[in-house]
């Protein structure tokens, strides 16, 4: 087995938000700390640094992945996708965030990011969820300030505009 120095910095590189990004990372780098402090991606929040709060919740290639549990290290040459590859355009909210915005369902905004990662995840395969579904998946999360109703309705209501938008699209 190969042993890393603790102070040698090692190349990563992989696709974030569908470009092409790279840095350098200790070994012990968290892969947060290294798309906030040198990717610049803020959009990921870390809050209890344990995985528990799910406030740094992003996909790595295809699946759900707390932020603060990877290292940088082992996204090398992944897919990455975060809070910021959401939108369409940079002066344009997607539909999850438009029905965020539309229902209240941010306050302060710290866990915002997270939810939205993994509810843009979910609706991507579940078209056409439950509330009791829609719950379940909002157990892996800690909101202090909403009380999670306003973002259960947002969440719903953009399953069922995307729905909406599939169907009008497969009936053209």
């Amino acid at each position: 087995m190969t042993r890393l120095k603790a102070d040698s910095r090692h190349s990563v590189r992989f696709s974030l938000n569908g470009k092409s990004v790279e840095g350098e990372a200790e070994p012990r780098m968290l892969l947060s700390d290294f798309l906030r402090h040198q990717l610049g991606a803020t959009g990921t929040h870390v809050g209890c640094e344990h995985g528990a709060c799910g406030a740094c919740t992003i996909v790595v290639d295809g699946m759900l992945t707390r932020a603060c549990l990877t290292l940088a290290a082992q996204v090398d040459g992944c897919e990455i996708k975060t809070v910021e590859g959401l939108a369409p355009s940079a002066d344009r909210l997607g539909v999850l965030q438009q029905a965020f915005r539309r229902n209240h369902a941010l306050q302060c905004g710290f866990c915002t990011a997270g939810i939205l990662m993994s509810l843009d995840h979910y609706l991507a395969s579940n078209p056409a969820p439950t509330e009791a579904e829609i719950r379940d998946l909002l157990s892996g999360h800690l909101c202090r300030c909403t009380g999670y109703t306003p973002i259960i309705t947002a969440a719903l209501e953009a399953a069922a505009k995307l729905a909406s938008s599939k169907q009008e699209t497969s009936d053209a």
